[in-house]
């Protein structure tokens, strides 16, 4: 049986784009709970600046929270080489750092251009191996940016093989608008593999936007994916790309692998009670998904082993 990680991105992905600021023994009781259900890979939040998204404010003591919880990997984002250095100081296991194929896009998020983000990568790196720290980048926009609007493919396979060059170990694509299809999927992971070697790229980002996420992420899956991002509920967005609405549901992307035989380690009656904590913390504030609203078919594990 192929194991599959969803890593869930929630707590950072989801909440950096709503405006409520969540309490910290909220998401500390999101964290614990999900780790609980078996999740096994947990963002829990990012090295921003706190007067630019004070919704991250917290993240320091996330960490510290979360590397008590046994077996959970716990991860971060790092906008730069400042944001690597708070992160190895507060013990994450891993860091990834975004770096927009569109420019305008990386202006706008990180203001910073390619060739200035490279060097960025490359310091980061420097402080990821010093710290025994696991270093990913995200190649954001891959599939299509709200404000340039389509992206080569050919500038995402340069770029990935700079961020290689520079001291990625491993790489993810980044649906961060909510562009890409199933056919596109297939073929970008395929051409970046093919520049930079399969074990370099195990993992993709898809936003639900325009309805694909799970589309886009069983084409992954054919194409030899092995990680997923996902957020509970459906939360998510990138504040500095208009348009970009919220990720693959965690709960609907476990269902839809646990039905296809793949194993996740996941528990779905658990995880299925672990929106409760949101909708009690972000009152007013809308979650997603169609396997939460619809419940667990009767005779699932039957239908499996059928």
């Amino acid at each position: 049986m192929t194991f599959i990680l969803i890593s869930e991105v929630g707590p950072r992905d989801g909440l950096q784009s709503i405006a409520p600021v969540m309490p910290l023994e909220a998401k500390k009781a999101w964290i614990r709970a999900e780790a609980e259900a078996g999740v096994r890979e947990i963002e829990v939040g990012s090295f921003v600046p706190p007067q630019l998204l004070p919704q991250m404010a917290d993240t320091e003591e996330l960490v510290r929270f979360a590397r008590t919880l046994p077996g959970l990997n716990v991860v971060a984002l790092v906008p730069n080489a400042k944001g690597a250095e708070r992160a190895v100081a507060a013990g994450v296991h891993g860091m990834s750092i975004p770096f927009s194929m569109s420019e305008t896009h990386s202006q706008r998020n990180v203001r910073k251009s390619h060739p200035e983000m490279i060097a960025e990568v490359r310091a980061v790196a420097g402080i990821a191996e010093a710290a025994g720290a696991h270093f990913a980048v995200g190649l954001a926009t891959a599939f299509g940016c709200t404000i340039e609007g389509a992206i080569a493919e050919d500038q995402v396979v340069r770029l990935a093989e700079q961020a290689v060059a520079a001291g990625a170990k491993e790489l993810s694509l980044s649906d961060t608008t909510g562009y890409a299809d199933p056919a596109q999927v297939k073929r970008l992971v395929r051409r970046v593999k093919s520049a930079v070697g399969a074990e370099m790229l195990t993992t993709l980002h898809l936003h639900n936007t325009r309805g694909l996420g799970l589309a886009n992420a069983l084409a992954g899956l054919e194409e030899g994916i092995t990680t997923l991002d996902a957020s509970l509920g459906g939360l998510g967005g990138c504040p500095y790309a208009p348009g970009a609405s919220g990720n693959i549901v965690t709960e609907d992307l476990a269902f839809m692998l646990d039905a296809m035989g793949y194993e996740t380690g996941i528990d779905l009656d658990k995880l299925m009670r672990v929106r409760s904590i949101l909708q009690d913390a972000l009152p007013g504030e809308p979650l997603y998904g169609f396997t939460p609203d619809a419940g667990l078919p009767l005779g699932l594990e039957r239908r499996r082993a059928a």
